[in-house]
């Protein structure tokens, strides 16, 4: 029984998960740290006040709407950070953008034309882009 015990823990699917959640985390460290480092630095320069905290916000909104379109999210989601659920929509993009170039969500109709199944057995039931998007500059399968 130890060798079904092993086999479980090495499994592909979940050395997968492991992989996207270090990536996922890494992802929101390195966008929330610098962006508390930017507030205080605005803060300790211009005192406490409303552009100190939209400073908090600044590095956030930018890499959300840099990142949104590979998640099948707007760009104008960035916004969403002055309301209070940016960092939830965050983690969301953080989470799609760390299983990249698969997909395992269903693409947006847009998107739909550009898109195909995986055929690869080891991401059975993930969809893959098949051509770069005007904008976006994803990279192609070819």
């Amino acid at each position: 029984m130890p060798t079904e015990a092993a086999a479980v823990r090495a499994s592909p699917d979940r050395r997968t998960r492991r992989i996207r959640m270090i990536r996922t985390v890494a992802l929101l460290v390195g966008v929330v740290v610098p962006s508390l480092i930017l507030r205080e630095l605005v803060e300790a320069r211009l005192g406490r006040g409303p552009l100190a905290d939209l400073s908090a916000v600044a590095v956030p909104m930018a890499a959300t709407a840099w990142l949104a379109p590979y998640a099948s999210y707007r760009r104008r989601d960035a916004l969403l950070w002055l309301v209070g659920p940016g960092i939830y929509v965050f983690t969301v993009i953080a989470w799609r953008v760390a299983l990249a170039p698969h997909r395992d969500w269903s693409p947006r109709p847009e998107e739909k034309p550009r898109m195909r199944w995986s055929r690869d057995p080891e991401h059975a039931g993930t969809w893959q882009l098949t051509e770069p998007a005007g904008d976006t500059r994803h990279t192609a399968s070819r």
